[in-house]
């Protein structure tokens, strides 16, 4: 215990990379964050979630914690954050994935930021992209141009550097239920309380999105349960006092909604007491309606077909969520410690570039 307090007392910042077989980027990200910590003074923890690759091994090169995920069937994106939480020391903790590269100068100032603004709990810079030609980013770049803004947001996706005041008091970092939506979840938790959050206009990281074809990522996302994320959510605030920023700040919650009713209308039409060619005649019109409305928007068949495909995806996602069992949310994660304890990074001591 006198250990703990005393790494405690000396550690500013815990950056926490979470990962899953990243073994092409991991040395890149621990690297960059050993430099962006060595400004400001901390620690650098890599929580791996049972890799199968060579991630452990070469992130073992560093001097950095390495915790894993002690049974490989609990991985969701809600475990990483939380796991990596449990074995933190640092008075600020930032968040980030295995696919990202941490940019010097970030950090220093938004410390400066979080200590002239005690009323926020979490800040973050811009999120480079450096993928800008999937699908993926075009069809959901302008729907997070909002809360990726400069000013205040109601969320910090892409990571974030919060006060561990904050975060134990709204409970535990991420949800380990959750296989998406953690970080909003943790934004809800800490503005019910009154925290408030904030984006720099500051570059913190740079990331390269998926390279997969847009079809198969969705199947990617519905076998890992990425896409019950938002069900996942909506069961875990159901009653809780969160649960209206939920409701304000998922607008996709609308959209799958509608997805649901859409299928609801579409197996009554073939229910109806009207002859066999009436009811296939408007089965197909309502069919398509949805195709045709976005087509009309988009000007494009092919971006027109993924969106209807993908809200149909993650309307499925949305139920299979609600119906998934709970585990307490703040529970111990089980895992084993690889690599403990590294030197402390002190400020300006050594770069790794």
């Amino acid at each position: 215990m006198s250990e703990a307090i005393t790494r405690s007392a000396r550690c500013r910042v815990s950056v926490v990379i979470k990962a899953l077989n990243e073994e092409e980027n991991i040395c890149a990200a621990i690297e960059s964050c050993l430099a962006a910590v060595a400004e400001v003074g901390g620690e650098v923890i890599l929580a791996d979630s049972h890799s199968t690759d060579r991630t452990v091994e070469l992130a073992s090169r560093y001097p950095i914690r390495i915790v894993q995920l002690a049974n490989p069937d609990e991985r969701c994106c809600g475990v990483g954050p939380q796991l990596g939480y449990q074995h933190s020391f640092g008075e600020y903790v930032y968040i980030m994935d295995g696919d990202m590269r941490m940019l010097r100068g970030f950090l220093p100032q938004a410390l400066m930021f979080l200590a002239q603004h005690p009323e926020v709990a979490g800040i973050g810079g811009r999120v480079v992209e450096l993928n800008n030609e999937s699908m993926e980013y075009r069809e959901r770049g302008l729907r997070a141009a909002a809360h990726l803004a400069p000013g205040e947001v109601d969320r910090l996706d892409g990571g974030g550097l919060y006060r561990r005041l904050a975060i134990d008091e709204a409970g535990y970092l991420s949800d380990r239920n959750l296989h998406s939506y953690e970080e909003f979840d943790l934004a809800v938790r800490l503005r019910s309380l009154g925290w408030k959050l904030w984006r720099l206009p500051v570059k913190a990281v740079t990331h390269y999105g998926h390279e997969s074809p847009p079809y198969q990522l969705l199947l990617r996302r519905w076998r890992s349960r990425y896409a019950c994320g938002l069900g996942e959510l909506m069961r875990a605030v159901a009653g809780e006092r969160q649960m209206r920023l939920v409701l304000r700040g998922a607008r996709e919650l609308r959209i799958y909604t509608a997805v649901l009713l859409w299928w609801a209308v579409l197996l009554g039409v073939l229910a109806w007491p009207s002859p066999p060619a009436v009811r296939v005649a408007f089965f197909v019109a309502l069919a398509a309606a949805p195709l045709l409305v976005m087509l009309w928007r988009k000007r494009s068949l092919r971006r027109a077909a993924y969106s209807v495909v993908s809200w149909c995806f993650n309307a499925a996602g949305l139920v299979r969520g609600l119906l998934r069992r709970r585990r307490p949310a703040n529970g111990h994660i089980a895992s084993r410690v690889i690599q403990d304890p590294p030197p402390m990074v002190e400020p300006h001591h050594r770069h790794y570039a």
